[in-house]
């Protein structure tokens, strides 16, 4: 049988998820697949009374989860919000495995995304035949959300235009899509509920208006508080996506995630760790993604040129690419940090001269 390039958590996680539901003895709001506090536990991992251990999804605040599960057992919409990279969709996908059970009632926001992606559409050959009628109905997957009493998933809200955007208000506040084509509506049941995620950073963003923020409890997720928690999260997700994709190529040393990480994050913030060294930043974000992609090429690149350990010349290809995507720019910004910063540093020479051969 053919494998799927990639998993849904429900079934990338099919074995915690029922774990945890065997050992959860708490409330369940109507139509929970578990308890708030089981799902917090599926996203921050912990070890069930069995030893079953549950694997942590997001590394950081446990507050933040907390809050965000809590606002979820309420009829109040949750809206993840930060930079980009920041494991929004990510959490986002998770947290909707664990309370429904289902990830994939998902609409994926664009500056194209219409009202009726959002609401419903009509199968035409049925609406040309016979009509407007429910059989002719193609419900969004929001819709469908609504009449199971499912999680639905927005991602990327602020790119969906401004006036499609407000299509949730009604949905929001009212729990209920009208079809006036047919004079009905759909009601929603018991344990829908919408996560919504949006960035601050991406061009061509639409801000959401009043009344729909109001609709909405936001969650910021905030990037990585320390370089020890960052890398722990790069480690952690570059070692599963190379299982995933089966790269041939070792799981990068501990050393090697830890020199990515600390330029990222210096570069992001404008000055070296210690403080002593004011840098500027280039026009990328440089998310904890983005850390991840770089080393995940670097494992492929290792795995099918190299002898399958990652060395600084496998890194340094896709670490430009991160970087650079202001051509002018970013290259000054860059090259800046090479002479300043990597070349001062006597066990960094190797990736200084890797980056150097890329120009």
């Amino acid at each position: 049988m053919t494998q799927t390039l990639r998993q849904h958590a429900e079934q990338q996680f099919a074995e915690e998820l029922e774990a945890l539901q065997k050992a959860d003895t708490r409330e369940r709001p109507e139509n929970w697949a578990m308890s708030p506090w089981a799902v917090a536990n599926y996203l921050l991992g912990c070890k069930l009374d069995n030893g079953f251990e549950i694997s942590p999804k997001y590394i950081g605040s446990r507050r933040i989860i907390e809050t965000a599960v809590a606002t979820l057992a309420t009829d109040r919409a949750l809206l993840l919000f930060g930079v980009p990279g920041t494991a929004k969709s990510w959490v986002s996908e998770h947290l909707a495995a664990a309370i429904s059970g289902d990830s994939t009632m998902l609409i994926q926001g664009t500056a194209g995304t219409s009202e009726e992606q959002l609401r419903y559409g009509w199968n035409y050959a049925q609406l040309l035949s016979k009509g407007p009628s429910r059989d002719a109905l193609v419900p969004s997957p929001l819709m469908r959300a609504m009449e199971l009493g499912k999680t639905a998933r927005v991602e990327e809200l602020t790119r969906i235009p401004a006036d499609v955007q407000d299509t949730l208000i009604t949905i929001l506040s009212e729990k209920s899509l009208p079809v006036p084509e047919l004079g009905i509506e759909a009601q929603a049941v018991r344990g829908f509920n919408v996560i919504a995620t949006a960035n601050n950073r991406d061009k061509g963003i639409n801000e959401l208006s009043s009344a729909l923020k109001r609709r909405f409890n936001t969650v910021i997720l905030p990037v990585p508080a320390n370089e020890a928690e960052e890398v722990a999260i790069v480690t952690k997700r570059v070692g599963e996506l190379g299982r995933a994709l089966q790269l041939p190529g070792e799981p990068p040393a501990l050393a090697e995630v830890r020199r990515v990480v600390q330029i990222f994050r210096e570069l992001r913030n404008g000055q070296t760790e210690d403080g002593k060294t004011r840098l500027k930043s280039p026009s990328s974000t440089l998310s904890t993604a983005e850390a991840i992609s770089v080393l995940n090429s670097g494992m492929a690149m290792a795995g099918h040129f190299g002898d399958g350990v990652l060395r600084a010349s496998d890194v340094a290809a896709s670490l430009v690419g991160a970087i650079i995507k202001d051509p002018v720019q970013d290259a000054v910004v860059w090259r800046e940090y090479q002479e300043t910063v990597m070349k001062e540093r006597s066990d960094w020479k190797d990736l200084y001269r890797a980056c150097r051969d890329q120009e």
